[in-house]
């Protein structure tokens, strides 16, 4: 049986480069970071080299190597459904009934945000209103967070042997 992709893996090269693209536009450090794990990765390039070309050739190089470390995924993803597009995660945390400001939650709440059954409220909500797109935040939380999110792994699951 194949390994499934991780949730970062599973959107498509055009919305990965995007991401990717966004990433260095917002962070000063991601242009020295993904320059350095390209030049890690062999192909002739320095670091100093790579830091020079413009976002959008850093970014389609970068994507198309898969340099992407574990943790730049899971940034990448956060980087999605927090700050770009949080209209999914406002969706599940106001349903869910867990404090936040604009999708972000509080550094001082403690997990799990919410019981199993304010969780099965927020994946149902989310998969009404959001559809696949949904589907593929609550797989993310699933893959990085689940302790916080108590019984979502099951609620998932009922979804997706139904659908």
């Amino acid at each position: 049986m194949a390994k499934s992709p991780t949730p970062y893996r599973a959107l498509t090269p055009e919305r990965r480069l995007s991401l990717v693209t966004s990433a260095l536009a917002k962070h000063k450090g991601a242009r020295t970071l993904y320059s350095q794990r390209l030049a890690s990765k062999g192909g002739g390039f320095r670091a100093a080299t790579l830091m020079s070309w413009p976002v959008d050739k850093l970014a389609r190089e970068f994507v198309r190597l898969n340099a992407q470390t574990p943790q730049d995924e899971l940034e990448l993803l956060q980087l999605l459904y927090v700050d770009l597009e949080p209209q999914i995660q406002i969706t599940f945390l106001d349903t869910a009934g867990v404090k936040h400001e604009a999708g972000v939650i509080p550094e001082d709440l403690e997990p799990p945000y919410a019981d199993a059954e304010a969780v099965a409220r927020g994946a149902a909500a989310v998969l009404t209103q959001h559809g696949d797109e949904g589907r593929h935040y609550l797989r993310t939380l699933v893959v990085y967070n689940l302790p916080s999110w108590p019984g979502l792994d099951t609620e998932l699951a009922k979804t997706e042997t139904a659908s």
